[in-house]
């Protein structure tokens, strides 16, 4: 990989929750080859981390509001960053939400105000930045979403975040076409199973980890450093023929049809 791919691309990272999570794997990629980082966040809280963590590879970013589920903050951020940089190139979208409380248990027990909620912030917050950031993108760009397995087999536990992520990933196509003839690229990375703060909110996220650990072809779970890397090749011109598309990086498990012949049984919380 040659030094600086990124070199004078400027983008946004939009879901930053900590050091663990996948989009700051995926900042810290993009930020070593040469890319200028702007972030947001959705309240106070995490406003401290997103800071502290920006300050630790680019002192100078650009930190704005953005919570997608007000309206009008969305075109409010991007307003903000557009006084700022004038233009961007890529924006990595890592958003979601749904009430932890209902990812144990049946999907068919989903109440609507939380299926409605986790749709508007999950998924429908793509097309609403996808509209913005588009606007911000002259010359072309890219723009990333983060899926899961869940969104087209069945995860126990994922619940309403597996019919979000479906939806997700069908935005992820109509979207594509319609910015394609402005050469922006639209496109999903569907990660392994990585602990997160997103994830810990699953039921049995430890028995899902080991279940695909013992099964996936490599036999191991994927690092985020390589959901990372991942997602530089995504944001670069690397990919400059790609869009559209839900890109695996899970080790292989997506592959898999049944348990490995070779793979211990697992016991739920063990």
């Amino acid at each position: 990989m040659s030094q600086y791919l990124m070199k004078n691309k400027r983008g946004v990272i939009m879901g930053v929750a900590n050091d663990a999570s996948i989009a700051w794997a995926i900042a810290e990629a993009v930020h070593k080859e040469g890319a200028k980082i702007a972030f947001t966040y959705p309240n106070e809280a995490i406003l401290k981390r997103v800071t502290s963590l920006a300050e630790t590879i680019q002192p100078d970013s650009p930190i704005v509001k953005c919570n997608v589920s007000e309206p009008g903050d969305i075109h409010q951020a991007f307003s903000q960053i557009k006084e700022q940089w004038g233009e961007i190139d890529f924006v990595l979208h890592a958003i979601a939400f749904s009430d932890r409380h209902q990812l144990t248990g049946r999907y068919v027990d989903t109440t609507r105000e939380n299926f409605l909620k986790t749709m508007e912030i999950s998924c429908f917050s793509l097309t609403e930045i996808c509209k913005e950031a588009s606007a911000l993108m002259p010359h072309g760009g890219s723009i990333l979403a983060l899926t899961y397995l869940g969104a087209n087999r069945v995860i126990p536990h994922y619940n309403v975040m597996g019919v979000a992520k479906a939806a997700l990933e069908s935005s992820v196509r109509y979207l594509a076409a319609d910015l394609g003839p402005q050469n922006i690229r639209v496109n999903a990375i569907s990660s392994g199973t990585i602990r997160t703060a997103a994830s810990s909110g699953i039921g049995d996220f430890h028995y899902i980890m080991n279940w695909n650990k013992n099964n996936s072809p490599l036999r191991r779970n994927v690092l985020v450093e390589e959901v990372g890397k991942a997602g530089l090749y995504m944001l670069s011109d690397l990919s400059s023929a790609v869009t559209g598309d839900v890109h695996y990086v899970d080790c292989g498990y997506n592959i898999i049809g049944m348990k490995a012949v070779d793979a211990p049984d697992l016991i739920i919380n063990d």
